[in-house]
């Protein structure tokens, strides 16, 4: 089988070819990172103009890349949701076009489950079930898999999500967005010590996070400091960034013992970040956890992951229905709740 993949769910169009081995045959992403940080953030509207522009192209290149044509697709697989409504309904509307003229049958998957399975475009292949901690700029959550489309929801968010805060604060220290790499590039000329920035770890055994607090708690430094100079930033942003994944590995390894299993997927993504990588790392090997991580280019948005998803979705559930229509919230996070 060969699956095609379209995400389009916030600043990135993105294409992605795989035969049903795994093996990608193209993996093309527009990014739309200069466009927005001259506004600090992703704004809606432009985000969707953009992806009108360019989705045409970049699935062309995706199967110039990969030698194919339409012609050779079996099945196309689109990020229905969560996201941007605007920004989801220029690439599901899009498949549903070449699904109609083309007669290819196609397949909505959540852009979540794209993300926990993104870690079977490694080369190092986890086994069902796993604990996985999917931390990005609109998500952080900790699921439990027990199959390629079968996850329990231990742990969320309650307000920013890792990656929100991470831009959050480099706003606040007027670095350029986006925020995470550009903290973590400051943090290597810091003192991860030097500021003793609050963790939250709420209720005793719960696996949610919230980091509004530290945000909040970065700003008042920040306010109190007369005069920002490059060690005081660095300071500011290593300790921000060990509070953050501090937590987030922690509480990774917490739920894997609660749930008695071996392995722990890291993914998202804020699973690019070094430090975030390392620290989880080193406290799976100390618990006797196997640890497997997405390869870096396909921890941010991309295609690939969600021909991972659709595959798996497809074969198990068949196509989806042409009244398909997008969502902002992942029921695999809120219907768990709601």
């Amino acid at each position: 089988m060969i699956i095609l993949g379209i995400e389009s769910s916030c600043d990135e169009t993105a294409c992605g070819i795989m035969a049903d081995d795994q093996k990608i045959l193209a993996h093309v992403v527009d990014s739309q990172i200069d466009i927005h940080r001259a506004y600090g953030g992703v704004v809606p509207e432009i985000a969707s103009r953009r992806h009108i522009e360019t989705i045409f192209p970049v699935v062309n290149t995706a199967l110039d890349q990969s030698g194919l044509t339409l012609d050779d697709i079996d099945v196309m697989s689109v990020t229905a949701g969560p996201g941007l409504i605007g920004c989801l309904l220029i690439g599901l509307n899009f498949v549903k076009a070449i699904s109609l003229v083309r007669g290819i049958p196609f397949v909505g998957v959540d852009h979540m489950a794209g993300h926990l399975l993104s870690v079977f475009l490694s080369d190092t292949k986890p086994q069902f079930p796993f604990v996985a901690i999917v931390a990005s700029g609109g998500h952080s959550s900790i699921f439990y898999a027990k199959s390629y489309t079968d996850f329990e929801l231990l742990g969320r968010t309650r307000d920013d999500a890792a990656g929100e805060a991470f831009d959050k604060v480099a706003k606040l220290l007027g670095l350029p967005y986006p925020g995470g790499p550009e903290i973590s590039k400051e943090s290597l000329n810091g003192d991860p010590g030097s500021i003793k920035f609050p963790r939250s770890w709420l209720d005793k055994g719960s696996f949610d996070f919230s980091f509004s607090g530290l945000k909040t708690s970065v700003a008042n430094t920040i306010h109190k400091i007369d005069q920002m100079t490059a060690g005081k930033r660095a300071d500011i942003c290593a300790s921000f960034q060990e509070a953050v994944v501090d937590v987030l590995s922690a509480k990774a390894v917490q739920a894997a013992k609660f749930k008695d299993c071996q392995q722990v997927v890291l993914a998202g993504g804020v699973a690019a970040n070094p430090r975030l990588r390392d620290l989880l790392g080193k406290r799976c090997r100390s618990a006797g956890l196997d640890l497997a991580m997405p390869p870096l280019e396909y921890c941010t948005d991309n295609g690939a992951m969600i021909c991972v998803a659709g595959y798996h979705q497809f074969n198990q559930k068949g196509e989806s229905p042409l009244d398909l229509d997008v969502y902002s919230r992942s029921p695999m996070i809120y219907r768990a709740i709601d």
